[in-house]
């Protein structure tokens, strides 16, 4: 997956945004693609922006404006440390769009951001698809030996400020998936999770102070009342597949999918069938603005 920013390349009369906007405390880069009904994109912890890139010209083509932006303290944006709300921020993105509406697309961390905004803002939202992610307020399934073995690993390196050996076991769990082959994944696939990530595990970055929604998603999930999408990688961590099934039990009409084949990064790794997913979502939707 080429982490180059020559989006025109591919569909040169496409209008683009490409800028940034200040947020209190913040400043995040927002871009925008195509045209069409808006599509919002919000990236998982690992990574930032680019691991949509794959995913982007397939929407696009299929006539919607994709908007996609870095959250305070990943890729390009910044952040003091201060108190913010991921919600607000992702509202702000929506406005500096020009989307009153938009149908919202989170992966992990994301996909918990798109969830509490929709549920803080609903107006603002026609569909949502959940891709790998998690549910504030809920803590599902045990960890496996591997799991547990991995995460307490992970605390020791970053107790002793080891960002390489960080770098290396997140790659290991949220890429390759636990207990599977580092030759599973392309080898590109691993050098744009290591570019995205590494900056993010270096000591002293700064990513602010996320203040949670109240209450949380967990006891809320009952207002989500718009089409929803819930993929999950059959080699992603039994918290997030046991968050997928828990989702999709939860909100009426959810369609549940999961890739045999793929562990978290889903939007890099299946970006085809991913798109594919998200487009079978929003075909019998009204066109919003």
């Amino acid at each position: 997956m080429p982490l180059d920013r020559s989006r025109s390349a591919s569909i040169p009369t496409m209008p683009l945004l490409d800028t940034f906007i200040d947020v209190p405390g913040g400043r995040l880069k927002v871009v925008a693609e195509g045209d069409g009904p808006p599509i919002v994109l919000v990236h998982s912890a690992v990574v930032d922006l680019r691991s949509w890139d794959a995913m982007v010209p397939l929407l696009v083509r299929a006539g919607y404006r994709v908007i996609r932006y870095d959250t305070r303290g990943f890729g390009e944006s910044t952040t003091e440390d201060v108190a913010f709300s991921n919600r607000a921020d992702l509202v702000a993105v929506l406005d500096a769009a020009d989307a009153s509406q938009a149908a919202v697309v989170g992966n992990s961390r994301g996909a918990m951001i798109a969830l509490d905004t929709i549920l803080e803002s609903p107006e603002r939202f026609v569909a949502y698809a959940w891709v790998g992610g998690g549910i504030g307020g809920y803590e599902g399934g045990e960890p496996s030996a591997a799991e547990l073995a991995l995460f307490e690993e992970g605390d020791k390196l970053d107790s002793a400020g080891d960002a390489k050996g960080l770098l290396d076991l997140e790659l290991r769990i949220w890429l390759d998936g636990v207990g599977q082959s580092p030759t599973r994944v392309p080898a590109a696939l691993r050098d744009a999770f290591r570019e995205m990530d590494g900056p993010l595990l270096q000591p002293g970055h700064v990513f602010g102070k996320p203040q949670p929604l109240e209450p949380n998603a967990a006891s809320r999930l009952g207002e989500l009342r718009i089409p929803t999408l819930v993929v999950v990688g059959a080699l992603d961590t039994s918290g997030t597949r046991a968050s997928a099934a828990h989702l999709a039990e939860s909100v009426d009409g959810a369609r549940f999918v999961t890739f045999p084949d793929v562990a978290h990064m889903v939007g890099m790794e299946a970006p085809d069938r991913l798109a594919a997913l998200i487009l079978e979502l929003l075909a019998p939707l009204p066109r919003w603005t």
